[in-house]
């Protein structure tokens, strides 16, 4: 057996996607010695390689294939266009590289090495890699970063060796084109799946376990999302729960609680996920993650060893590339500086990236209800924008949300074509704070004709309202 080698660190960081990528730069940045282990080949993490890169690739590709099979302008050619599902997923391919290469150069340029291979922590100073046919590594640390990510859910009484069911990582090696696909869980990966599935004509049954979708998002965007699910021809079963499941060789039969059974050619399972933290050597720091195998941390992303930091999917909620680079970058700054820093990112929008897809930032009508807040509402649908006539994106909404004395912007929640780019105008203004704000977007001039002037449009429909 080989002897291990060791090298020492002020920061080992444990994963490299966002959230790794996020610590380790902030912390090289700031002229601290950094070492970045990942157990995959290359860096980018399950967001570059398996998850929100090739999906969102898929997604863009499975829009546009349905926009030029309905548009009368391009009758002559759709007819000759057959593109099947393995088809799309290779136009995901390039972008994953050109990803890689980009962040690889981030870790060259800042003298960050990449380690390949499996991370095991000794103690809370010590971590150990090990890769097959390769000596094993001992680095010595000050401070570690877990960012080790999470993974689909795998309930142990369904066989995900089975051919016919599929989970969202396997689902993009799918290498053949489903007639039908039954998706069991409506949460922000199910749903986002029944909207591609549906663009490419596929037959798609959608199971939620709750009474509607996505129900911690405003309900008047998440009804306007099952509405166009429902017109493209997905059938949605809510409040089921899953009984059995029977998959044989041309197809799978799901037996729900309810006693109802649907038959499709494939089943992906979308309901959940579980952080990465399997023989991390967790028990040797005094650290225990929960039934799904997430970390608890605190304000600062700090665990319960207070050396060890947890940020990205591995702690839960919200889950999300932009959040865990952002908390990555926020935990390697409580390490580098010893000033108290509360976190900046109080106001993160959530972008889901279904067909169309939704966005949001802020309070939600029911929240603010249940609040008692005196809020106003303003609209502006899509419908009414030449911009989106002109572009053929007519459906979607955005509203927002104002405090009905201050003129304090409390929410916004659109839905439609380019709703996780129009978001980010009004979280702008949000961040700036004080009274008033709803009257800077009747204030301000927009481009004409644009997809921002819905804003203005938003605003007055809200001012309008006042009693």
């Amino acid at each position: 057996m080989h002897a291990a080698r060791s090298s020492e660190f002020d920061l080992v960081v444990i994963g490299s996607g966002p959230g790794g990528e996020g610590a380790a730069m902030m912390a090289a940045k700031n002229g601290r010695k950094v070492a970045v282990i990942d157990k995959h080949w290359d860096v980018g993490g399950g967001c570059t390689h398996w998850g929100t890169i090739p999906s969102k690739a898929l997604r863009h590709a499975a829009r546009r294939y349905s926009e030029i099979r309905r548009d009368p302008l391009y009758q002559d050619f759709r007819k000759h266009l057959h593109l099947t599902y393995p088809q799309l997923l290779g136009t995901a391919e390039s972008v994953v590289q050109r990803q890689v290469a980009l962040r690889r150069g981030y870790y060259e340029r800042n003298h960050v090495p990449v380690f390949e291979g499996h991370a095991r922590l000794r103690d809370a100073n010590t971590v150990e890699i090990s890769a097959p046919g390769m000596p094993s590594k001992v680095l010595k640390t000050s401070h570690i970063v877990l960012a080790t990510g999470s993974r689909p859910y795998r309930p142990p009484q369904l066989d995900f060796d089975h051919p016919r069911v599929r989970d969202s990582d396997t689902i993009l090696q799918l290498d053949s084109h489903p007639r039908s696909i039954l998706i069991y869980g409506a949460g922000v990966i199910g749903s986002e799946y029944a909207s591609i599935f549906a663009h490419l004509g596929i037959k798609v049954t959608l199971i939620n376990t709750h009474d509607r979708l996505l129900s911690y998002m405003d309900e008047e965007i998440t009804e306007a999302l099952s509405y166009q699910l429902r017109d493209h021809g997905v059938t949605i079963r809510h409040n089921e729960q899953f009984d059995s499941l029977n998959a044989g060789e041309r197809g799978v039969v799901l037996k729900l609680q309810s006693g109802r059974q649907i038959k499709a050619d494939y089943l992906l399972w979308a309901n959940g996920r579980a952080g990465n933290t399997d023989d991390l050597g967790l028990d040797s720091v005094g650290l225990e993650p929960d039934s799904r195998g997430q970390l608890k941390v605190d304000d600062y992303y700090r665990t319960a060893a207070q050396i060890i930091y947890a940020v990205g999917d591995v702690i839960g909620f919200p889950a999300l590339a932009s959040s865990a680079y952002d908390q990555g970058r926020f935990a390697a700054s409580d390490i580098v500086s010893e000033d108290e820093r509360k976190p900046w990112f109080d106001m993160m929008p959530t972008g889901i990236y279904t067909i169309p897809e939704i966005s949001s930032v802020g309070k939600t009508e029911q929240q603010l209800s249940a609040d008692g807040v005196r809020f106003e509402v303003g609209h502006a649908y899509f419908k009414s924008l030449a911009r989106a006539q002109m572009v053929k994106e007519e459906v979607g909404m955005l509203k927002i949300l104002f405090h009905a004395e201050t003129l304090e912007i409390l929410g916004v929640h659109c839905f439609g074509e380019a709703a996780s780019e129009i978001v980010h105008i009004g979280q702008t203004v949000m961040a700036r704070g004080g009274e008033r704000q709803l009257m800077h977007f009747i204030e301000t001039t927009f481009n004409y004709p644009t997809m921002a002037e819905a804003y203005r449009v938003a605003a007055l429909n809200g001012m309008n309202r006042l009693v």
